[in-house]
């Protein structure tokens, strides 16, 4: 298999590879929305159970931490694949979603409003 990064990778490219390794198994009856809705926010509660209870900066070390890393990644890519089988089985286009949500938080957080603050956009 060959080694993938972000920079040489396309969104199109990882939905295939996901799509096949579902197909392979054949684990698209199981993949429904809701289902998938469901092991998304599992496999993100499993994410964030590294982080618990950690400061902001501790929560820092923790991501870099060479022994807890790996596990980490592990995590993050659950919560990527279950993204990217959920917008394969409801036909989703993720790119032209991640457009249209970008461009209406730029309408929300307007970067003379939002700039350095953490407020929701209804608080700016």
């Amino acid at each position: 298999m060959a080694t993938l990064t972000d920079s040489a990778t396309t969104i199109a490219d990882l939905k295939t590879r996901v799509l096949a390794f579902v197909r392979a198994r054949d684990w698209e009856q199981f993949h429904s929305p809701k289902n998938l809705s469901m092991a998304l926010a599992a496999e993100s509660g499993e994410l964030m159970e590294h982080f618990l209870w950690s400061t902001p900066e501790q929560s820092k070390a923790v991501a870099t931490d060479p022994a807890k890393r790996g596990k980490i990644a592990d995590e993050l890519a659950d919560v990527v694949i279950y993204a990217l089988e959920f917008a394969n089985i409801t036909g989703l286009d993720l790119a032209a979603a991640i457009e249209t949500k970008m461009a209406a938080n730029a309408q929300k957080y307007p970067v003379e409003k939002a700039k350095g603050r953490a407020d929701k956009y209804t608080e700016l």
